[in-house]
């Protein structure tokens, strides 16, 4: 049973309760002072706490989709490229990382069944959400992504035409089943688009890590996975090769929340000309090393520079302005990094453009994003610009 199946949960669950029932029940047996009545006491509370706790902690995974797998539970995918699940093609898609076989393939549902509220209809008046795999080209980093397709996608008058995109990265540990249930992105563009505040957009949602359980930061890590390429060449280069989205930069952008808006802040200053516009919510203006990253810069002399190239603050210091339009979401109450996200609007600099979204008060959660992504999304929509090339043009 998949780490994320409903049989396994009801099943713990089931587990669960028969280990209480059979506590309450035998306990009587247990009263004695005799090292086995000691040892039965012991055992029936282990089991019974243990039973409880992995009903609780496959309830929570279910919800919020930290780990997909039993692999990426037992921190199996310590370096990229990352391993593939099934490929919903009987087959025919070939091993992970193989670019020879699309740098887009279908995938199964990858928790999109659970998701709530997605448009239903016919795809030219509803729109469509599709799951997918990414093959990264240059770094052979396959990553699963939830695509939406607005409803003009698919309509007559539109067929030939391009469509503006947006990359958009969860937060970590979160995967693409927490963009689509609990920070609703597909529903929300859909309404935007529907009551015309939101120009028709393509929107690729991903992970932000490509070697999971390892949070990466989207840094190429020295000897290790290779995350900002994979985000800033090798996605661009997949969604172009399959979908009708702009050739021109001016037609895309990213977005994120947490670890994700730290990736879309980084992705923009460090390659303007893939992602000139970026929103992040709640983000960090800095990449440090923890528990959860590992050894982002490497050990060799350089290592000290690849950390303050990730450091935005030390960029906007020390560098030129990138030609980049930035909207930052935080909270003046609930949130730490009021103080870092004052101090970044702060110190930027033409030709950088930043604007924000500054909450009365808003934890770090999806209740505090939800609000944000509606002036979010319009926010990008105005930034983006349609591409004016068609199908069919070099």
């Amino acid at each position: 049973m998949g780490l994320t199946s409903r049989t396994l949960l009801y099943t713990m669950v089931v587990v669960a309760v028969v280990c209480v029932g059979l506590t309450v029940w035998q306990w009587p047996r247990f009263a004695g002072r005799g090292p086995r009545a000691v040892c039965g006491r012991l055992g029936t509370l282990v089991a019974t706490q243990l039973a409880i706790v992995a009903a609780l902690g496959l309830a929570v995974n279910s919800n919020f989709q930290f780990y997909a797998s039993w692999r990426e539970l037992l921190g199996l995918y310590d370096d990229a490229p990352a391993a593939v699940g099934k490929w919903g093609d009987a087959g025919l898609a070939g091993p992970a990382g193989d670019p020879s076989k699309g740098l887009v393939q279908a995938s199964g549902p990858d928790g999109l069944d659970k998701v709530h509220g997605l448009p239903t209809g016919p795809p030219q008046t509803a729109g469509k959400v599709e799951t997918v795999r990414i093959v990264g080209k240059r770094t052979r980093v396959v990553n699963p992504a939830y695509v939406y397709l607005p409803p003009q996608y698919f309509q007559p008058q539109y067929a030939r035409q391009r469509f503006p995109v947006v990359v958009a990265l969860s937060g970590y540990p979160g995967g693409t089943f927490l963009l689509g249930q609990h920070l609703r992105l597909p529903q929300t563009a859909a309404g935007l688009i529907r009551d015309g505040k939101m120009q028709p957009t393509v929107i690729v949602m991903l992970r932000p890590t490509i070697a999971p359980p390892r949070d990466t930061q989207c840094v190429d890590v020295p000897g290790g996975p290779q995350a900002e390429t994979f985000f800033a060449h090798d996605v661009p280069d997949a969604l172009k090769s399959h979908y009708r989205v702009g050739r021109d930069p001016g037609g895309w952008g990213v977005l994120g929340y947490s670890s994700g808006g730290s990736c879309a802040l980084q992705l923009a200053m460090r390659h303007p000309r893939t992602y000139p516009s970026a929103v992040a919510l709640s983000p960090d203006y800095k990449v440090a090393n923890d528990a959860t990253t590992g050894n982002l810069f490497g050990d060799g002399k350089d290592r000290i520079r690849r950390r303050q190239e990730h450091d935005l603050m030390w960029r906007l210091k020390e560098l030129p302005a990138p030609r980049v339009n930035v909207l930052v979401g935080t909270s003046r109450s609930g949130e730490k990094n009021y103080p870092a996200a004052q101090a970044f609007l702060g110190a930027v600099k033409a030709p950088m453009r930043a604007d924000s979204i500054v909450l009365d008060h808003g934890s770090h959660n999806f209740a505090t994003w939800r609000r944000e992504l509606p002036a979010a999304l319009q926010w990008m929509s105005k930034s983006l610009t349609f591409p004016e090339d068609v199908v069919g043009t070099s």
